[in-house]
């Protein structure tokens, strides 16, 4: 859903407070530097004096002075970096520091929308600040494959700590090279509690550290927002009101199958998934119901579409949660 010109106001007023934040920051850690070090203090004013000294050559004809004034400055340049580096300071500490090097900040490279503006968008508009909070939770560095099972699975023909060895190296390294030569989709299966969730955050955690936009919803918060902009969409609203459900680097749909299913649902949700295919955008969908039952909830089209371009990852075990609670 496009956002509104307050929300866009206030997402930008964060950017021009960011930018004032990074400055004052900066003029901190050149004080810091400037009572550690009076030699920069000094090669700081002369390298102003400089610049004014060779300016005014410029103006008044001298040919040469561009030229003196570049080895002037580089030497200067070079004499700071040298006392930086002797006391233990990195060799930028004195510049701009941004919080998105891509934009400097800004949320714009040159006329189009940053990555870290458009997931600024998709926060606010879909309300991931709660996912925020999970995420540093759950990812792969926090990942316990204590609680599968090293016994024979008679299905697997290995143990399910196995299994989930070989599906959580294949999720890092879908994660890892997200974007950058694949937006592959993922759908997830498997009873309650095997790690489906977990596996969806450790995925949207590295892909968000990526800078990519990642948008994490329900099935039930998916429709809903699909419900509110069909029916109760207000008349000066734009028409693309999932834009962000369609152009988000990452889409994940939490518990496909818990939702009212009718034929609204499965037309949204072929809409979703085709359009996203078409986009050449990754999905990743969760579930616990096995590939049948959702040949008979959903459209022929909505699962030919899944199982004919979706990596299919069938996990297994016991309920974690339930194993957890009783291991306290």
């Amino acid at each position: 859903m496009p956002l509104k010109n307050s929300q866009y106001d206030r997402l930008m007023r964060e950017y021009s407070q960011r930018q004032l934040q990074n400055e004052r920051e900066r003029q901190q850690r050149i004080q810091r530097v400037y009572e550690q070090i009076p030699q920069i203090a000094q090669i700081d004013r002369s390298i102003r004096q400089s610049a004014c000294t060779y300016a005014r050559r410029l103006i008044g004809g001298d040919a040469q002075a561009l030229e003196s004034m570049r080895l002037k400055l580089h030497h200067l340049k070079e004499e700071k970096a040298s006392l930086l580096a002797a006391h233990g300071f990195p060799s930028d500490f004195m510049e701009l520091h941004y919080h998105c090097p891509s934009c400097k900040d800004t949320g714009y490279i040159g006329s189009e929308k940053c990555h870290c503006l458009k997931q600024a968008a998709v926060d606010l508009l879909y309300t991931q600040s709660r996912i925020r909070d999970v995420l540093k939770e759950e990812n792969f560095s926090t990942l316990n494959l204590s609680y599968y099972s090293r016994s024979l699975h008679p299905r697997l023909g290995k143990s399910v700590y196995e299994d989930m060895q070989g599906k959580i190296a294949f999720c890092r390294s879908y994660a890892a090279s997200y974007g950058s030569d694949h937006y592959d989709s993922i759908l997830f299966t498997g009873t309650t509690g095997v790690g489906k969730t977990f596996l969806s955050h450790c995925i949207a955690a590295e892909v968000l550290n990526h800078c990519h936009s990642v948008v994490y919803l329900t099935a039930s918060d998916l429709f809903d927002l699909f419900s509110k902009a069909t029916f109760y969409r207000e008349e000066e609203q734009e028409d693309d009101a999932d834009l962000y459900l369609l152009e988000s680097d990452l889409l994940i749909i939490d518990d496909l199958g818990t939702e009212f299913s009718n034929s609204f649902t499965n037309g949204k949700l072929f809409y979703c998934i085709n359009e996203r295919l078409v986009r050449q955008k990754g999905t990743i969908i969760s579930t616990n119901l096995s590939v049948n039952e959702l040949r008979d909830l959903y459209s022929e089209r909505v699962i030919s579409r899944v199982l004919s371009n979706y990596h299919i990852l069938e996990l297994f075990g016991e309920d974690i949660r339930i194993r957890k609670k009783f291991q306290r």
